[in-house]
C-alpha cells in the first residue's frame, strides 16, 4: 500500500516535470502532425489521381473505339461486300442457267446485307463520312437489284434468263459501282481506324508517363513520411514501449519517462500513473489468485472422487447384471430340451436387455463426465439412429399399436451414444403418455432453418402437459404423476434438456399443441449430440 501510495504521488510529478525538447514544435499532438501530413498528401495525391484516371479514360475509349466499334465495323464491311458479291453470282448462274439452285446464295446474300448494313449503321452512328460511304453503298446496290438481280429473279425457272444476257454489259458497270462504293466505305472504316490506333499509342505514352510520375512521388511521399514518422512517433514510442517493457518485466519502480509529441507525452504520464496502481493491486491480485488455486485444487480433488464414485457405483450396478444374464443362458442351455420356442425367445430378450443395461450403465459413467472432460465428436446419421432407437422400442410400440412415423433426418455432428438418449426419451414418452381415447400416433420433424439449426419436433397425441408445467417437466426427479399411474424416475426431459443445450441447442414443450404433446428442440447445423442411456421417463 505504501509503494502504491507513493507511485500514486510520484506520478503527477513526472508529469509536471520539465522535460529536453518541449519546444513549440513539440506542442503539436500526434494527431496534429498527422492531420497536416495526412492532407498535404492527399492533396497532392489527389492531383495526380485527377490526372491519372483523365490518361487512363482517355486511353480505356481509345482502346473500346478500336476494339468495340472500329475493328467490327471494318470486318461487317468486308461481309457486307462479300453478300453483295453473293448476290452477284447467284443472279448470274441463275440468268445462264435457270436453275433455281442458284438462287440459294443470292437469297443467302440479302439477308447478310440487311443484317451487315443495319450493324454497320450503328456502328458508324457517329461519323458522318463513314454513313455517307454506306449510304453510297446503298444506293449503288439497290441501283443494281432494280436493273438486274429483281428482274432476273424474277424470271422462270428452267432455261437462261433473256434480260440477263440483255443487259449484262449494264449490269457490270452497275456492280463494278457496287464494288468501287464498298471499296470506298473500307478505305475510310480503315483510316478511321488507324487514326484511332495512333491516338490510342499517343495516349498510352502520356498514361505510362503519367503513372511513372504517380508512383515516384508516392515513393518520395513513403519515405517523406517514413522519416517524419520515424522521428516524430517511432523513436518517442520505443522509448515508452522500452519502458513499459521493463515495468512488465517485473521492475516496477521504474520511472516512465515522457517524450514526443505532446499526446505521447500525456501517455507516458498516465501510465506512470497507471504503474503507480498496478503496485497497489498487484498485492490485492496475488492474495486473490491464491485463493483462487485453493479452490481450483478443491474442485479437482471434488471432480476426481466423484468420476471415481460413479466409476465404482457402475461397476457395482453392473455385477447382478452379469450374474442376469450368466444365469439366463445356463438356464437356456441346462432346459432348452424342455423349454419351447417362445420360452427361449423370451431368455434371449433377457439376454440381451442384461446385455444393453451393461452397455448404458457405462455410457451414463461417460455422460456423468460431460462439460468437464473433453468430448469427441463425429458425423452422425440421425435417420440411421433412429431406425435402431425405433427397433429398441419395437416391443412397446408394437403392444401400443402407436402409428411411429417421420420425416427424413439429417446427418449432423456429434456424439451417437447422447443422440440416442435424447431419441429414445422423447420417443418412449410419446408412446408411455398416450392417451386411452384414441390411437396412439407419433410423428418426428425436421427443418433447416435461416438461422443454421436444425429445428426437430417430437408431436403425439396423448394425454399432453399442462401449459403451467412446461417448464417444471425439465427440471430433474419432477414427476407430473404418480409411479402407480406411470412408472419411472422423472429424469428423462431433464437428460434431455442437458444433452441438448450441452450442444449449444434449445429445448421446450410446444404449450400452443392439441391434443397430445410437442416437444421442440433445435441442434446447431454442424454439431450433434452424446451418450446412450436407457429409456428414461422425461414428462415426469
Amino acid at each position: 500500500m505504501t509503494a502504491a501510495t507513493d507511485a500514486r504521488e510520484a506520478a503527477p510529478e513526472a508529469r509536471e516535470r520539465p522535460r529536453a525538447g518541449t519546444g513549440s514544435r513539440w506542442r503539436w499532438t500526434t494527431r496534429r502532425w498527422l492531420s497536416v501530413g495526412v492532407a498535404m498528401a492527399l492533396t497532392v495525391l489527389l492531383a495526380l489521381g485527377i490526372a491519372g484516371g483523365l490518361a487512363l479514360h482517355r486511353a480505356s475509349a481509345l482502346d473500346r473505339t478500336v476494339i468495340e466499334v472500329d475493328t467490327p465495323a471494318l470486318v461487317s464491311a468486308v461481309r457486307l461486300e462479300s453478300a453483295l458479291t453473293d448476290q452477284e453470282t447467284g443472279v448470274r448462274g441463275y440468268g445462264l442457267t435457270g436453275q433455281e439452285s442458284f438462287l440459294d446464295p443470292y437469297r443467302t446474300g440479302v439477308d447478310d446485307q440487311r443484317t451487315y448494313t443495319a450493324r454497320l449503321r450503328t456502328l458508324v452512328a457517329d461519323d458522318p463520312a463513314a454513313g455517307a460511304d454506306l449510304d453510297e453503298v446503298t444506293r449503288q446496290a439497290a441501283a443494281w437489284q432494280q436493273l438486274i438481280a429483281l428482274p432476273v429473279v424474277a424470271a422462270p425457272p428452267g432455261g437462261p434468263v433473256a434480260l440477263a444476257v440483255e443487259r449484262a454489259d449494264e449490269g457490270k458497270r452497275a456492280f463494278d459501282k457496287v464494288r468501287a462504293a464498298t471499296a470506298g466505305l473500307q478505305q475510310t472504316l480503315a483510316q478511321h481506324r488507324d487514326r484511332s490506333r495512333a491516338q490510342l499509342r499517343d495516349a498510352g505514352r502520356i498514361r505510362d508517363r503519367t503513372l511513372l510520375l504517380i508512383a515516384a512521388l508516392i515513393l518520395g511521399l513513403t519515405a517523406a513520411v517514413f522519416a517524419g514518422l520515424r522521428r516524430g512517433v517511432t523513436r518517442p514510442l520505443d522509448q515508452l514501449s522500452s519502458d513499459v517493457r521493463k515495468v512488465a518485466g517485473g521492475s516496477f519502480d521504474h520511472e516512465v519517462i515522457p517524450t514526443g509529441p505532446a499526446d505521447l507525452r500525456m501517455l507516458a504520464a498516465d501510465i506512470e500513473l497507471m504503474r503507480g496502481r498496478m503496485v497497489r493491486e498487484l498485492a490485492f491480485s496475488d492474495a486473490v489468485r491464491q485463493q483462487l488455486d485453493e479452490r481450483a485444487r478443491d474442485l479437482r480433488r471434488s471432480n476426481e472422487e466423484l468420476e471415481q464414485f460413479a466409476y465404482v457405483a457402475s461397476h457395482d450396478l453392473q455385477e447382478p447384471l452379469r450374474k442376469v444374464a450368466s444365469f439366463c443362458q445356463l438356464l437356456e442351455r441346462r432346459y432348452a430340451d424342455q423349454l419351447d420356442e417362445r420360452a427361449g425367445q423370451y431368455i434371449g430378450y433377457a439376454v440381451d436387455g442384461a446385455n444393453r443395461m451393461q452397455t448404458l450403465i457405462q455410457d451414463l459413467l461417460s455422460f456423468s463426465r460431460v462439460g468437464r472432460l473433453h468430448a469427441e465428436t463425429s458425423p452422425v446419421d440421425l435417420e440411421e439412429l433412429f431406425t435402431r432407437t425405433a427397433d429398441a422400442l419395437s416391443i412397446a410400440i408394437e403392444e401400443s399399436g402407436t402409428d411411429l412415423s417421420h420425416d427424413e433426418l439429417p446427418t449432423v455432428t456429434g456424439d451417437p451414444t447422447q443422440l440416442g438418449v435424447l431419441l429414445q426419451n422423447l420417443l418412449s414418452n410419446a408412446v408411455k403418455f398416450r392417451s386411452p381415447d384414441r390411437p396412439a400416433r407419433v410423428q418426428v420433424t425436421a427443418a433447416r432453418h435461416d438461422d443454421g439449426m436444425w429445428h426437430f419436433a417430437v408431436a403425439d397425441n396423448g394425454i399432453g402437459i399442462d401449459k403451467e408445467f412446461a417448464e417444471q417437466v425439465f427440471v430433474i426427479f419432477q414427476r407430473l404423476h404418480t409411479r402407480e399411474t406411470y412408472p419411472g424416475n422423472g429424469i428423462g426431459l431433464a437428460l434431455c434438456k442437458k444433452i441438448v443445450e450441452f450442444h449449444g441447442g434449445s429445448i421446450a414443450v410446444d404449450t400452443g399443441y392439441a391434443p397430445g404433446t410437442r416437444i421442440t428442440f433445435t441442434l446447431p447445423g454442424s454439431a450433434a449430440g452424446q451418450d446412450p442411456a436407457a429409456p428414461e421417463e422425461s414428462q415426469e
